[in-house]
């Protein structure tokens, strides 16, 4: 077994069962992509055993911190049935489920969603690449499924010296595919949408949503970064007269036009425009438009702490366009899915967004992923999505 050794003090993330070791952070050793290494302090006491990974600052991702555990099979099988009896507690309310959600699942790298009979997987580190087919056939035997779709062709992939990969890795077949939630249902590609084809993690903010538009009786609703139209959806059951969707993808604004037509809601109240977000807010200030409810979900702007700055900026400039356009007793649902964002700097953006607007608002809830894609105690990262759903005073 191959040895990586800790510089002096940097053990304590470890102690504390962090799955992560950056570079910065190895004295000594080394190993080939994916190979499991035995990370140990400077003293040579033990600490985890790790994926390797030389080409990313991400030095290693830890499989355990159990000394006795023997990174095999097995224990990738247990790793897989422990993440699904999971979501079977949490007994989701829908078809489309995420099933493995990386490290949260001590599976560093691997992401895992249910659409219906099929499985659609990101290999996303070089630990979990190493351990594809052993990882494949634990996620078949357990589910009792036999398509699985590979959709490893994120950034990511890149950081870790690992080349695109998609394709059926199991059975085969359309990926072409329906998730239904909430009583609606939607279409998806698993091979051409983002991520692995839909946003399960948006599931119970769809909810909270209509049921906003519905208390509130909103008819005027503007949906940006709309992608295949969920929130669009949610606002025409919510009873939404008016749903106006933004999104610069054509192919993504046609699958919500077919997402709209799939729930039997009426295209009439549904306009969709393929336009920049941004332009578009202050061309509906200088039109006078005002909106009784608004959804802002943009694409992640802050991949890492060190593109907070920026990102803050690009996140204040759209809140204080968005506040401005919020009818007074409307509401906004707003988010970050920028895991450089912590929840407090987030709301510390709005908040300042709002002072530029000139605009008040209550925060009448906190939002984040849904249930399956959890955080764990010992890795807070895993709150990626911060939301704020803000009610104007007026």
């Amino acid at each position: 077994m191959k040895v990586i050794s800790l510089r002096e003090g940097r053990e304590r993330s470890v102690l504390r069962r962090h799955p992560w070791i950056f570079d910065s952070a190895v004295a000594k050793g080394s190993a080939d992509p994916g190979e499991t290494v035995r990370v140990q302090a400077n003293d040579g006491r033990f600490l985890a055993w790790a994926a390797f990974s030389p080409q990313s600052r991400m030095r290693a991702r830890a499989w355990s911190f159990d000394e006795a555990d023997r990174i095999d099979a097995a224990l990738f099988r247990r790793r897989v049935a422990e993440a699904v009896a999971m979501r079977e507690r949490l007994q989701v309310p829908s078809d489309g489920v995420r099933l493995v959600h990386g490290e949260s699942d001590g599976l560093p790298g691997l992401v895992v969603d249910r659409y219906g009979n099929t499985l659609v997987a990101q290999f996303l580190s070089a630990g979990v690449e190493r351990w594809k087919k052993v990882l494949a056939d634990a996620l078949l035997e357990v589910t009792g499924l036999t398509r699985l779709y590979e959709r490893s062709d994120a950034s990511a992939r890149g950081l870790e010296g690992l080349p695109e990969a998609t394709g059926w890795l199991r059975g085969d077949g359309p990926t072409e595919l329906t998730v239904a939630e909430h009583g609606w249902r939607f279409g998806l590609d698993a091979a051409t949408g983002h991520k692995t084809g839909f946003y399960l993690d948006q599931r119970d903010s769809r909810a909270k949503f209509a049921e906003w538009v519905k208390r509130l009786g909103a008819r005027r609703v503007l949906n940006c970064y709309c992608y295949t139209g969920g929130f669009t959806v949610a606002a025409l059951a919510g009873g939404a007269a008016e749903v106006t969707s933004i999104d610069s993808s054509g192919p993504a604004l046609e699958r919500a036009r077919a997402n709209v037509a799939l729930n039997g809601f009426d295209a009439a109240g549904a306009e969709f425009l393929d336009a920049d977000v941004n332009a578009s807010l202050r061309r509906f200030i200088e039109a006078g438009r005002s909106f009784d409810a608004i959804v802002l979900d943009p694409p992640k702007l802050a991949p890492t702490a060190a593109h907070a700055e920026r990102a803050a900026r690009a996140y204040k400039d759209i809140n204080r366009l968005a506040l401005k356009l919020l009818a007074p007793g409307g509401v906004l649902f707003t988010y970050s899915c920028s895991g450089g964002i912590s929840a407090d700097l987030f709301h510390k953006i709005v908040a300042s967004a709002g002072t530029d607007s000139g605009v008040d608002g209550y925060i009448a809830d906190r939002l984040g992923a849904a249930p399956d894609h959890p955080m764990t105690l010992a890795f807070p990262e895993g709150e990626y999505l911060k939301g704020l759903v803000v009610l104007r005073k007026g």
